[in-house]
């Protein structure tokens, strides 16, 4: 998170001008649809002053899985060596989550995490990918089954994709990048 120990205002500031700029530089990439986004992805956030900045990559977060069936492991975290972790996101409210970020980026809250993943495992695909409208733009977007959260989708180039998590009625946007995998990774 940018601004640790300044001002709370100026702190505010800083991550306004910082969500603007990266937002203009996500409205400017090329959209991608769906079905060229099938297969598994490495994530990683794009620091944009959101408070989730840091937490997933603290918690282990892996990435994102789409599914030929246009279905989506929407959170994937790393378990055991080698293995991937689909985690439920209806076991985390993102507003609670917002709330508490500076905890989520806490070795505490890390190894509390490696303690309930295995509790909080999908049973199956968590979000359903698809074409929607984003800034006037029809591109890739990903929206979750039990939140109130889509993810929307841009190409940075023939490897890697930007995501922008929009949270409905939160004007704060999460960006990340996204890297294809190697077809053999996780399970």
């Amino acid at each position: 998170m940018i601004g640790n120990g300044e001002p709370p205002v100026k702190q505010t500031l800083l991550q306004a001008t910082l969500q603007t700029e990266v937002a203009r530089w996500f409205r400017s990439l090329d959209p991608v649809r769906p079905e060229e986004i099938i297969g598994l992805w490495k994530g990683v956030g794009h620091p944009s002053g959101h408070p989730l900045d840091g937490v997933l990559e603290n918690l282990r977060w892996f990435g994102k899985r789409f599914h030929t069936d246009l279905r989506a492991d929407a959170l994937l975290f790393e378990g055991e060596p080698g293995r991937l972790v689909p985690v439920d996101p209806k076991f985390f409210p993102i507003r609670l989550a917002n709330r508490f970020a500076a905890f989520g980026r806490s070795t505490r809250a890390r190894n509390l995490f490696s303690h309930i993943r295995p509790r909080v495992r999908a049973q199956g695909a968590t979000a359903t990918l698809r074409t929607l409208a984003d800034d006037g733009v029809m591109t890739a977007a990903m929206a979750y089954d039990r939140q109130p959260i889509t993810d929307y989708f841009r190409r940075v180039n023939e490897h890697e994709i930007a995501g922008m998590m929009v949270v409905e009625h939160d004007p704060r946007r999460y960006y990340f990048r996204l890297t294809r995998a190697e077809a053999g990774a996780g399970a």
